[in-house]
């Protein structure tokens, strides 16, 4: 195929909508799809369901320039393309358990519209055989038309999503055999020259064992860091130790602080030990890595039971971020919410404060306060919370300021953010991960 490709991207949320635009970006004819009405119609307007820096004005102007359009009529887009690249952030439970059965269904809905020859790239989180199953069942529904299967597993990362998108290492591409290979190539290769070519299946095996890993070196880092605040050692230090080993690196996940969260790094666990499970494989440390995420999500309560300890009258707590990172206002899996609840619970009375969430959920609105104003949200508190690494907090969060607004400058920042110019002063009770407790 020498023509432009005309490609079709499937599942219109934080996924879908940068791949969408990022192909767009790079005068691609790309048509996105999503069978929610409403996230159709903002996207037309030029508003993405998720804050992600940079999104809604390359969508806006991809539109202009006629590049992109968005539709949720499977008949306008799906049986010119040439390219149908499956982008649904795959749901998961509170358990962090999959539902595969969402992707399935979507994708079953479309087959009837595919022609032959249609390349599909599944770059949705899914289990391993994922992509052999939908193979053989499409093969069994109409065994003259013939797909090409491609597995490119997303790494995306939230807050610097168009970044990592067009700026990657290396791109994962699972394909068995050559068909479709030299359009694949041409169109990944915008992105990032080093393609890593693979079969299918361990494509998918490459997603889960990258997140796992990840994922256990934040659950040992945590781990260590605990255990150095009771004897007196600063894990910051040992962090600067393990990334100057040359068998590890600087850019290690050993950094002490808060636990992994969102859903991504826990749902590829949970797929290997089910994995594990279904063909008899012990997985003893995959499984423990959650157990000791999920111990580890307790450290800001304790941090906060210890610092409240000796307030007599209901503690007025300040919690700065509401998002689970920078970058996004997504409050899926956030923490901030939890521990908002659990404060609650024991008599605290709760403000938060976030420089792009300005509007609670109705389940939340009657339950906990939210302010722009970040004077207020410190005004009075007897603790601040800090769970999201905004550069404004870096920014604003002065001695003085906390100094004129606080009753008390108590303060827990896990990932010791704003070490620099908080850590070690006096007056101050400052608590991090990793920092020695006496």
């Amino acid at each position: 195929m020498t023509q432009t490709p005309k490609i079709a991207v499937f599942g219109l949320w934080h996924l879908g909508c940068v791949t969408a635009a990022s192909l767009a970006q790079e005068r691609y004819h790309v048509c996105g799809l999503d069978t929610d009405r409403e996230v159709i119609e903002q996207l037309q307007a030029g508003n993405p369901p998720i804050f992600e820096p940079g999104l809604k004005e390359l969508i806006i102007e991809a539109q202009a320039a006629g590049y992109l359009k968005f539709t949720a009529d499977y008949e306008e887009a799906l049986p010119e393309a040439d390219v149908l690249w499956v982008t649904f952030d795959t749901p998961i439970d509170e358990e962090d358990k999959a539902d595969v059965d969402f992707v399935q269904t979507q994708l079953d809905a479309a087959f009837p519209r595919l022609r032959t020859g249609t390349i599909v790239i599944i770059s949705s989180q899914v289990p391993v055989g994922f992509t052999d199953s939908l193979r053989q069942r499409w093969r069994a529904r109409d065994a003259k038309k013939e797909i090409i299967y491609c597995v490119s597993p997303e790494n995306l990362r939230l807050g610097k999503a168009l970044q990592s998108f067009r700026a990657e290492d290396r791109i994962v591409v699972g394909l068995d055999g050559e068909e479709g290979r030299e359009l694949i190539q041409r169109i990944m290769s915008k992105f990032c020259p080093r393609l890593e070519w693979m079969s299918v299946r361990s494509a998918e095996m490459t997603k889960h064992a990258l997140n796992s890993f990840l994922a256990v070196s934040v659950a040992m880092t945590n781990e260590i860091a605990r255990i150095c605040e009771r004897t007196g050692v600063d894990a910051r230090q040992v962090e600067r130790g393990l990334k100057s080993e040359s068998r590890i690196g600087p850019r290690a996940y050993v950094a002490p602080g808060g636990p992994f969260a969102g859903g991504t790094l826990a749902r590829d666990l949970r797929f290997l030990v089910q994995l594990g499970a279904e063909y008899e494989v012990q997985t003893p440390l995959l499984s423990s890595a959650l157990s000791s995420n999920d111990l580890h999500k307790n450290w800001v309560r304790d941090a906060a039971t210890r610092l409240l300890k000796d307030v007599r009258e209901p503690a007025r707590v300040a919690i700065l971020g509401l998002t689970y990172k920078t970058g996004t206002d997504t409050l899926r899996r956030s923490e901030a919410v939890s521990l908002g609840f659990w404060l609650m619970e024991h008599g605290a009375r709760v403000i938060f404060h976030d420089p792009v969430v300005h509007h609670l959920p109705e389940d939340l609105a009657d339950k906990f306060q939210l302010t722009d104003d970040l004077r207020k949200a410190l005004t009075e508190s007897d603790l601040l919370v800090v769970l999201t690494d905004w550069p404004i907090y870096r920014k604003e969060l002065r001695p003085s300021l906390l100094a004129q607004t606080m009753r008390r400058t108590a303060i827990i920042d896990q990932n010791r953010f704003l070490a620099a110019q908080l850590e070690n002063l006096p007056g101050i009770e400052y608590s991090a991960v990793g920092k020695p407790t006496e």
